[in-house]
């Protein structure tokens, strides 16, 4: 399962999905889907229906529950955790059992993001230009988005000289990726989400412009170091990332003397709340 991109949207509805690149088909969470369908935000109630639909479809010998997978999803804690997926044709034949207003509605969604993705491997520019769109739509201002693409196009050449060297599980990548990033900011990525008040939302997309900068100086030094040393697995990629996060951390020390400001801060772009910093 290579390639995990931002959540869906149905409606108001967030739907985890993993696209997988050999397959080409998409993985979409079979818990999210249900919670749309029956019209339902806590996550409970839809693994409760899911749990009981499962057994009725177990007992009458559907085929649909063996085709789910137990694919890695982000979870309301944010942490990686295992959930029931399932392709598009799967869940079509999934939503066939559940009575909903939304069934129809969701057939012509996934169908929609299904083709979406073919149209995106033929030309890669469609997906950036309904990422930008997505950044405007939430008030994101030029400047930011041009530095939040640009550190996508820098994280994206890291990861592929990691998957070319021997790098291939996706608890691998997560280390390889709090290492540098520990290194350069001084605190883990699930601290530095807890800093901003973030759950299951992607940090980068609730970056400073500051943030994202250092992180991709630390990204393209970690990359650039691996390089020189042609650096293989685990534990040289490692020693890399540490490199190139320090080269972004000292940046960082050194910015925040002349300014008096801290780089690493609580400020984020969610919604208003109680006492929440918003970006600008």
């Amino acid at each position: 399962m290579a390639d995990s991109l931002p959540l869906a949207v149905f409606e108001n509805y967030k739907i985890r999905r993993i696209y997988d690149e050999k397959a080409e088909s998409w993985y979409f969470s079979v818990i999210d889907i249900i919670a749309a369908l029956i019209q339902q935000p806590n996550h409970q109630a839809a693994r409760n229906y899911w749990k009981v639909l499962k057994n009725r479809l177990k007992k009458e010998g559907s085929q649909t529950v063996t085709k789910c997978n137990r694919l890695k999803m982000p979870a309301e804690d944010g942490k990686l955790r295992i959930t029931d997926s399932a392709d598009a044709e799967t869940l079509l034949r999934l939503i066939q059992s559940v009575p909903s207003p939304k069934a129809e509605p969701i057939k012509l969604w996934l169908a929609k993001v299904g083709y979406e993705r073919i149209q995106d491997m033929g030309d890669p520019a469609r997906s950036l230009d309904r990422a930008r769109q997505y950044w405007q739509q939430h008030g994101r201002s030029e400047k930011w988005i041009q530095q939040r693409m640009m550190g996508q196009e820098t994280r994206n050449k890291l990861t592929d000289y990691w998957k070319d060297h021997e790098i291939k599980d996706e608890d691998e990548y997560a280390i390889l990726t709090n290492i540098i990033h520990q290194e350069w900011s001084g605190v883990s990525v699930k601290k530095h989400k807890k800093i901003k008040g973030l759950k299951t939302q992607n940090l980068r997309d609730h970056m400073s412009e500051a943030e994202l900068i250092f992180t991709a100086l630390a990204e393209l030094s970690s990359r650039q170091i691996a390089e020189s040393v042609e650096a293989t697995g685990m534990t040289e990629n490692a020693e890399a990332g540490q490199k190139g996060g320090k080269i972004a951390r000292k940046a960082r020390l050194s910015l925040e003397r002349k300014t008096g400001k801290r780089v690493v801060t609580g400020e984020n772009f969610l919604p208003p709340a109680k006492e929440n910093k918003k970006l600008k």
